[in-house]
């Protein structure tokens, strides 16, 4: 696989592998800080050399940090990526989570996740979800500081819909992507505009959970049922594993979509970079975009 053909350009200062590696599970992947290195080494090989977390993934961005420190020259090939505004306190013993994009919070999140990663700035900075406290201005003001102070070089969104995307952007934003959740069980950004919007823009979005957490393959209920049926049957039609085809399927549409896989199983990332190879039929897209019947062709 050639590594030209893994890059996704996000703006004239970034560009992205076109299959991410999510680390929003290192936390409890129990790797040594040397079979971490080591992983982050396989991934590099493989041509994915952008990694995703965030301040709210519990442990995983100080894990990953551990691994930056015993290996330095692994942060001159990779692309990080991280997220701020999720966070957690306890209310009458019990864990409560609530959203912050303050500006004050912003930068000061920035700066604790650099300390944890041992990095000197964020290739990506994202707001995490659409906060209903969200005020675009401070939110912006805060994330082009960081951009001018040095500590990231772009800045996106993620889980937003058009509305504060729009908002964002026009308060100075410049959002160079929006990671949102995509799959043959998850059509929200369809049905909400935000795909036509960032389509119309050239905006290349960041796909979280593309095989909707393993339910695809594991799910009993219909819509699962209905879906897993389908990808088998194009799965068979290409002579490639059932997930190759879901990807795929991500990959086809002509907003550039990048999907992030979220396993530490190296061959669940083959199975990611193996679509890029895969050519399906426009007919085959609608078969699986319509296979769990929650979208209808009209």
């Amino acid at each position: 696989m050639e590594q030209r053909r893994l890059k996704v350009q996000l703006s004239e200062e970034l560009s992205l592998s076109a299959v991410v590696q999510g680390f929003w599970r290192a936390d409890s992947w129990n790797m040594t800080t040397q079979e971490m290195v080591n992983f982050m080494h396989a991934c590099i090989e493989r041509g994915v050399t952008t990694f995703d977390t965030a301040e709210i993934y519990g442990g995983a961005e100080a894990k990953m940090g551990e691994a930056f420190a015993a290996d330095p020259s692994i942060l001159k090939e990779i692309e990080l990526v991280s997220k701020t505004g999720i966070y957690l306190t306890e209310v009458d013993g019990a864990t409560f989570g609530y959203y912050n994009t303050t500006k004050e919070r912003v930068l000061q999140s920035c700066k604790e996740s650099l300390k944890k990663l041992h990095a000197d700035h964020l290739d990506l900075y994202l707001i995490h979800r659409e906060d209903p406290l969200l005020n675009p201005w401070d939110t912006a003001e805060a994330l082009l500081q960081l951009k001018k102070e040095g500590l990231v070089r772009e800045i996106g969104v993620s889980n937003f819909d058009p509305y504060k995307f729009d908002a964002m952007n026009g308060a100075g934003g410049q959002l160079v992507t929006n990671q949102i959740e995509w799959n043959p069980l998850c059509f929200e950004h369809f049905n909400t505009g935000m795909m036509d919007y960032l389509t119309y823009h050239k905006i290349h979005p960041m796909i979280w959970s593309p095989l909707a957490g393993g339910r695809l393959f594991s799910g009993n209920d219909e819509a699962c049922v209905k879906a897993r049926k389908k990808i088998e049957d194009i799965a068979a039609r290409h002579n490639v594993e059932p997930a190759v085809i879901v990807y795929a399927w991500i990959m086809y549409h002509p907003v550039g979509a990048i999907p992030l896989v979220g396993s530490q199983k190296l061959d669940r990332l083959d199975l990611a970079i193996k679509a890029l190879d895969v050519k399906l039929e426009q007919s085959e897209w609608f078969e699986l975009y319509s296979a769990s019947g929650q979208q209808v062709i009209r």
